[in-house]
């Protein structure tokens, strides 16, 4: 071989190097979000699986306040024994810009009190929830016809509870964003038991 054609070979077995290694780092980073989108939605599963379960039991907390105690648009906070120690704990569901949070408050004392300074438990649910960037409620209440009502309506009022969330680690890529939903009409809260 002359050194032309020498030269020639190397020149084209880099070209072939050079287009494999882009490929592949395009596979993983490609691949890398996809994981990164479907990890993030399984953490919403998980969260929206442990809400509809907790809310569904909410009963009258210790110091005899009603079971439900915050409708907001992106808020809900109510009592329920949660962790199955016999002792009812209030919770908040708060989606604050894209964190979706979940806040525990332990009963104290006897009588019993909640100190909602700080809460005994912090747990994030998911860190890219959409709904407000998207103008999107979290929570929907409604009464027992069915008519959706708002954060300034009686909380007795209350027997039907929806929740969604859209995921989506990154809005500007592919695959798009993700919507979990969830109902429950709360055993505590409904009249003809």
């Amino acid at each position: 071989m002359t050194l032309i054609e020498t030269m020639v070979v190397i020149g084209i077995y880099t070209i072939l190097i050079m287009a494999i290694t882009a490929s592949i780092t395009s596979l993983y980073k490609t691949n890398s979000y996809a994981l990164g989108q479907a990890n993030e939605v399984d953490n919403a599963r998980r969260g929206m699986t442990q809400w509809n379960r907790d809310a569904k039991e909410m009963t009258t907390a210790e110091d005899g306040s009603f079971p439900l105690a915050r409708i907001e648009e992106h808020t809900l906070g109510y009592y329920s024994d949660t962790d199955q120690d016999q002792s009812v704990e209030y919770v908040e569901y708060i989606l604050a810009s894209t964190t979706l949070t979940k806040y525990t408050y332990n009963a104290t004392g006897t009588p019993a009190v909640y100190n909602f300074t700080a809460p005994d438990s912090t747990q994030t649910l998911s860190l890219f929830v959409q709904n407000i960037n998207q103008a999107t409620s979290t929570f929907f209440y409604f009464d027992e016809s069915g008519t959706a009502l708002s954060s300034t309506s009686p909380l007795v009022d209350v027997k039907y509870i929806k929740a969604q969330i859209i995921v989506n680690i990154d809005p500007f890529r592919s695959p798009g964003e993700f919507m979990l939903r969830s109902s429950i009409a709360p055993r505590n809260l409904k009249e003809n038991l």
